[in-house]
């Protein structure tokens, strides 16, 4: 009998120190200690029950292949868990392994048709196979949940894609009734009349995104050419210099914003925008025709390397090193001795100042020996 207590009371003590370490474990990661709970997790002797926490834990530190790991031991031990295999087969997705996600969640959706965000889910990973039957998840789910807010940005870009635009404006709407602020669906309402050239509403919608706090290059891109649509060339020039904050060497923003000041006979802000944008746009491409003409020598390919150099001195004149390399090429390619001694002698007395000027003092003086043993 004595025996029997001493047993039940060392079981007790044992179960009472293990769900002590699990409380500290759960504290540790409710305070954002994931890497301390992880290890405590672990010196428990039993980590069946703990295995779902564990791959939490990972999760939160980004060590995603530790989570799958943890995750595929928790399913095994608790494979009826609809709630765990729904998190390993979201995980899954997260980590590019659609085809084990997709059947995973086939598999959900088999054990509860009903549950729209598996056929959501399921959606994504066939939207990420290139699978054009994701729509039909995506509208399964709208169909089980009107108010499913994922689901009918999905449906309605896809409608706004292939320009059905009367039906991307039914979804929209429907989503913004249990969602007005919706973000998203309010940038692709002000898409949709944008691209239906119903540029007045489409200001509004641009608008309510700048309400909203949402700022980028492409909503004032998109403001700035409605208003001028309009011919609100101020509103337009505002909102394109604000676009312009984002990408400030955008030639091209600069040449509509000097159109824009034409269009109000400004013509002193025209002039000035419209030669930012022909400075900008003329770029010279010396490097890039003298690292062809590099590529086409070390292929023997002289001729060819020859002309490379010629237009990156063209484009550049004052690009020292490729008209030095036309001199060495030519010294490869030529071979008539008093050719390169003239071609030598004349850079010598062009080139006083470049650092290869010594190079070619001493080549040219090589030359001269080598022709006049040929002439002994």
């Amino acid at each position: 009998m004595k025996l029997n207590l001493w047993l039940l009371a060392v079981v007790f003590t044992l179960s009472v120190n293990a769900q002590d370490q699990i409380d500290n474990a759960d504290n540790f990661y409710a305070n954002g200690n994931f890497s301390k709970a992880i290890e405590t997790y672990k010196s428990l002797e039993n980590l069946d029950a703990v295995y779902p926490k564990i791959a939490k834990a990972y999760m939160a530190i980004g060590n995603y292949g530790e989570a799958l790991n943890y995750f595929e031991k928790a399913v095994e031990v608790d494979e009826d868990n609809l709630l765990l295999q729904y998190e390993y087969a979201k995980l899954l997705s997260r980590t590019k392994k659609y085809k084990e996600a997709n059947q995973k969640f086939l598999n959900l959706i088999g054990s509860d048709s009903l549950n729209p965000n598996y056929h959501y889910e399921l959606g994504i990973v066939l939207e990420k196979q290139k699978d054009s039957t994701a729509l039909e998840q995506f509208t399964t789910t709208f169909g089980l949940d009107f108010t499913h807010q994922k689901a009918i940005f999905k449906i309605a870009k896809h409608h706004l894609i292939k320009h059905n635009f009367e039906l991307a404006h039914r979804f929209i709407d429907k989503g913004l009734e249990s969602y007005e602020n919706n973000v998203e669906l309010i940038s692709l309402k002000a898409q949709t009349f944008y691209y239906q050239e119903e540029y007045a509403n489409a200001v509004v919608w641009f608008q309510k995104l700048l309400e909203l706090g949402e700022k980028s290059e492409f909503i004032y891109e998109k403001l700035s050419l409605s208003y001028a649509q309009n011919a609100y060339y101020e509103e337009a020039i505002r909102y394109r210099k604000q676009a312009l904050k984002y990408n400030p060497y955008d030639a091209s923003a600069m040449y509509v914003i000097g159109t824009y000041y034409e269009s109000l006979s400004d013509f002193e802000n025209a002039e000035k925008y419209i030669a930012l944008s022909l400075t900008l746009q003329d770029v010279s491409l010396s490097h890039e025709y003298q690292k062809l003409g590099m590529v086409l020598n070390r292929q023997k390919k002289y001729d060819e390397a020859i002309k490379a150099f010629q237009k990156s001195l063209k484009e550049d004149p004052l690009n020292f090193m490729s008209e030095f390399y036309i001199l060495r090429t030519k010294d490869e390619y030529y071979a008539d001795l008093d050719s390169k001694i003239n071609m030598y002698e004349k850079y010598v007395e062009k080139n006083e100042k470049s650092p290869f000027v010594s190079y070619a003092k001493s080549r040219l003086k090589e030359l001269r020996e080598e022709k006049f043993l040929e002439e002994d």
